[in-house]
């Protein structure tokens, strides 16, 4: 039980800033590139790159190559079933419309 606890706490930390879930909610829809990120999220560059880096390291995300491009998406199944979640619950549009 004591592993599955720091797992969690692990997992809570990494979607406790703004940026990394607001990025990991627009990656519940499917792989985005970092320049859709950037616009989907509202951050330049520099700093959507600072919060990929540590989604990557902390293996919640990983990034694919298609010539000058880089895509992301989720690859650990317990942060693809959180944000899953979080995403029906808080951010789909529940107008229908």
């Amino acid at each position: 039980m004591e592993h599955t606890a720091d797992r969690v706490a692990g997992l809570l930390k990494l979607l406790s800033t703004r940026q990394r879930l607001m990025t990991l909610c627009h990656l519940v829809e499917g792989e985005k590139s970092v320049g859709a990120l950037c616009d989907a999220v509202g951050m330049k560059p520099p700093a959507m790159s600072q919060q990929l880096a540590i989604l990557r390291r902390e293996g919640a995300i990983a990034a694919r190559r298609d010539g000058q491009t880089i895509y992301y998406s989720i690859v650990d199944e317990d942060v693809r079933q959180i944000m899953a979640f979080l995403y029906s619950t808080f951010c789909q549009d529940k107008t229908g419309a």
